[in-house]
């Protein structure tokens, strides 16, 4: 079976995750699509259900074997990507993809699988909140939220890329919303 992909892409903060989470429980014909990354395991994160987590030298060897369908540098040194092998698994369990990614990735990916992918441009209210958002959950070093504030200034410039713009200003109702644009898209509404 070839599925539907469902993008979700925000800057750092806006509530992206948190959303895909809440999808991921209410409709049971989606499926996580764990990314690969070479940044560091939070001490919370598992690996293989948050993501995969290879080696700058295994991601490197992964590329030049065309092993992502996407992948990006997204900071210094920090590589992010979807693995080819990941879309089919899911595909191949019946169920559709789900994608929490960055603005770049989830563009590149809308782009190769065109109308068959639904992509959503999660908005934060506004760049103080996602300061306030980073700085609570507390997994970041002060510099390193200095950097993903920085670069959320310029994602914000390319929601107008994406099929869809779900303002995140209350979470209950942008969960509430992604669901029915998700159940709409996959035809299940």
């Amino acid at each position: 079976m070839e599925g539907k992909l469902l993008i979700f892409s925000a800057p750092s903060g806006a509530g992206k995750t948190t959303i895909v989470k809440y999808l991921c429980e209410q409709i049971p014909d989606i499926q996580f699509s764990v990314s690969a990354t070479t940044r560091e395991k939070r001490p919370n994160e598992i690996e293989g259900k948050d993501y995969y987590f290879l080696s700058q030298e295994e991601f490197l060897h992964r590329i030049a074997k065309k092993q992502f369908v996407e992948f990006e540098e997204v900071y210094s040194g920090t590589f992010y990507g979807t693995l080819r092998s990941e879309i089919e698994r899911i595909w191949d369990s019946g169920k559709h993809v789900i994608f929490d990614l960055d603005v770049q990735g989830g563009m590149r990916l809308k782009k190769k699988f065109g109308e068959n992918a639904l992509s959503i441009f999660v908005k934060p209210p506004s760049i103080e909140v996602l300061v306030n958002r980073l700085t609570f959950r507390a997994t970041e070093t002060s510099q390193k939220i200095s950097e993903r504030i920085l670069k959320a200034g310029s994602e914000m410039k390319f929601e107008n890329n994406f099929d869809l713009i779900l303002l995140n200003d209350n979470l209950e109702s942008a969960c509430e919303t992604a669901k029915k644009w998700v159940l709409e898209f996959i035809g299940k509404r």
